[in-house]
C-alpha cells in the first residue's frame, strides 16, 4: 500500500508542476520537471532514499519560484508541494516500517500513518482550491485533477477495507 501510494504522489507531483508551467507556456521546464520525476520513480525502484531530499527540494524549489517569482496558478504549484511531501514522507515510512515486529502490527501502523497523511492532503487541497477560487483561476482542469485525485484516495481506501477483512 505505502509504495502504491509513495509512486502516485511522485507521479501527481510532478506531474501537476509540470502541467502549471505548460499552462503559462513554459514547456521546456515542464519537460524537464517530467524528466526529473521519471529519475525520482527509479530512485525509488533502487531504493535510493536519500534522493527523496532532492525531490523534495526541487519540487519546492520550482513550486516557489512558480509562485513568488512567475505568479504561476497556484493550485498547480501547491499540489506539487503537497505531493513532494508526501512522497517525501512515505520514503522514510517505508524505510521504518522493516522494523515492525510483526506483520499485523506493520499494517495497523501502515493504515494509521496513510490516514494521517490523507487527511493532511485533504486539508491542502481545500485551501489550494480555495486559493485557486479566490484568484479567479478555478479550472476544469482543477476539476479533472481534483476528480483523478479523488479516485485514486477512493481505490487506496477501498483496498485498505478489502486487506483488513
Amino acid at each position: 500500500m505505502t509504495v502504491w501510494a509513495l509512486l502516485m504522489s511522485i507521479v501527481l507531483g510532478t506531474g501537476s508542476l509540470a502541467w502549471g508551467y505548460v499552462g503559462v507556456g513554459l514547456p521546456q521546464l515542464a519537460r524537464w520537471i517530467v524528466v526529473f520525476g521519471a529519475v525520482w520513480l527509479l530512485a525509488v525502484w533502487q531504493r535510493w532514499r536519500w534522493f527523496a531530499y532532492v525531490g523534495l527540494a526541487v519540487s519546492f524549489l520550482a513550486a516557489a519560484l512558480g509562485l513568488w517569482f512567475l505568479n504561476f496558478p497556484s493550485g498547480w504549484m501547491f499540489a506539487g508541494a503537497i505531493f513532494a511531501l508526501l512522497a517525501w514522507d512515505l520514503t522514510y515510512f517505508r524505510y521504518r516500517q522493516n522494523f515492525a515486529a510483526s506483520d499485523a502490527e506493520r499494517r495497523s501502523v501502515e493504515l494509521r500513518h496513510l490516514l494521517r497523511l490523507s487527511m493532511l492532503a485533504i486539508l491542502g487541497f481545500g485551501l489550494a482550491s480555495l486559493a485557486m477560487m479566490l484568484q479567479m483561476q478555478f479550472s476544469f482542469d482543477w476539476i479533472a485533477f481534483m476528480a483523478i485525485v479523488v479516485a485514486l484516495g477512493l481505490s487506496q481506501i477501498i483496498r485498505w477495507f478489502r486487506n483488513r477483512a
